[in-house]
């Protein structure tokens, strides 16, 4: 089955062709034909087109809307010329996307149809910045395609639909719960899910004896407690901004420091929200950026002060949630590092498990330094009774998987 992958930003859309059908879940034989992105959608817009295989290509074209990105990457990628294995609109046979926030309405990924599209708009109080447009995504899909084409939704907040009452409520009072449905949903749960799933596969393991602690580390930030494939717990809360420290968001902060901002800097408190989200995190602490990679460079280049502290604070807290989360769950398997900078960064990976040589996680240097690029394998030492592995995340093939199963009405393995 071909399903096209759909990431719907507000005037972004990223975009991924997978074939993928049972069987080939089975054995790991899906295939990624193509992907890419479309930028400044609503005017001149901006897109990178990677056949698979091949280097990619940018172009320009006028979009006024998502419909219109969908419509322009479709015909692109079925045309004779675009090296994609792919040769009529009638090829594309599902359509996955990437929902933000699902409620406590959706725990699972969903087709949609049109009852569930009416619950899914009563999510976007939870997540306004984000489910409208994922939602756009959807229905440009059904303009473009058709209504006979399938879709499923495939939320970030479902893996964690697991986590107990003590754990995602908050200890404010309790009706806000009731009324308003104020507590811990958790986000970054595909990829989660995913590097769960692909440990398990590494490593032979069964689920029900696994209890491990993964970190998706990237520009977003969020550390999981998962228990026999379960998740228990994990560090956004509300919203995607508690927590770690981020590239521009804060995480964890004193709410009190909100009305405090808000009256020495004659802000609003929309206005410092946005402040904890949009100018903190990495780029807060240094002034310089929100990129690690850059962060890393103006380090060793500069020995920039600030570069540094904002590095140690990042590994720092991600220390501290590791620790949390090795005694919630009672110890563990493996700490799994994912994401861009979990999967590339091995100087901070080194700077997180710093110390937990007491815990049995002994750091092997050299393979640590090794596995980047897309590597996955463990980065500990083989007498280490706490293993560190880094697991490239892979949230596309889980949404195309996820979709597969729900239109051949199969159970979930992943």
């Amino acid at each position: 089955m071909n399903v096209l992958v759909l990431n719907a930003g507000s005037s972004t859309l990223k975009f991924q062709l997978i074939r993928t059908d049972l069987e080939a879940m089975e054995t790991d034989a899906d295939r990624r034909l193509a992907r890419g992105v479309v930028e400044r959608i609503g005017g001149e817009a901006v897109l990178t087109l990677e056949p698979a295989g091949k280097a990619p290509t940018r172009e320009a074209a006028n979009l006024r809307d998502h419909a219109a990105a969908v419509d322009h990457i479709l015909r692109w990628a079925t045309s004779s010329g675009s090296g994609v294995d792919l040769t009529s609109l009638g090829h594309i046979e599902a359509a996955g996307h990437r929902v933000v926030h699902g409620g406590e309405d959706f725990r699972d990924s969903i087709l949609v149809d049109d009852e569930i599209l009416r619950r899914m708009e009563g999510t976007i109080d939870l997540a306004p910045l984000h489910n409208p447009h994922n939602l756009k995504g959807i229905r440009a899909v059904a303009e473009v395609l058709g209504p006979g084409v399938p879709q499923a939704a495939v939320f970030d907040t479902a893996f964690h639909g697991t986590l107990p009452e003590h754990a995602y409520l908050y200890a404010i009072p309790y009706p806000l719960y009731r009324r308003y449905k104020v507590r811990r949903y958790g986000f970054h749960g595909t990829s989660h899910r995913y590097v769960r799933w692909r440990y398990e596969r590494l490593t032979g393991k069964p689920r029900s004896e696994n209890r491990l602690v993964t970190l998706h580390l990237g520009n977003g930030c969020s550390a999981c407690a998962i228990d026999g494939g379960r998740s228990v717990d994990t560090s956004m809360g509300f919203t995607p901004l508690e927590g770690l420290v981020m590239g521009t968001r804060s995480g964890d902060v004193d709410p009190a420091v909100l009305d405090f901002v808000a009256q020495k800097e004659g802000m609003s408190l929309p206005e410092v929200e946005r402040l904890l989200n949009t100018q903190s995190g990495l780029l807060g602490i240094s002034g310089l950026t929100h990129n690690m990679r850059e962060l890393l460079e103006e380090a060793r280049e500069h020995d920039d002060r600030r570069a540094r502290l904002a590095m140690r604070l990042f590994a720092y807290r991600a220390r501290k949630y590791v620790g949390a989360y090795l005694a919630v769950l009672g110890g563990a398997d493996a700490v799994v590092f994912t994401g861009g900078i979990g999967e590339n960064a091995p100087s901070i990976r080194a700077d997180i498990v710093e110390g937990m040589e007491w815990l049995g996680l002994r750091l092997d240097p050299e393979a640590n330094e090794e596995m980047v690029g897309g590597a996955e394998g463990p980065i500990t030492t083989p007498d280490s009774t706490l293993a560190a592995w880094v697991v490239p995340t892979d949230e596309e093939l889980l949404i195309a998987r996820d979709t597969v199963r729900l239109v051949s009405r199969a159970p979930s393995g992943d």
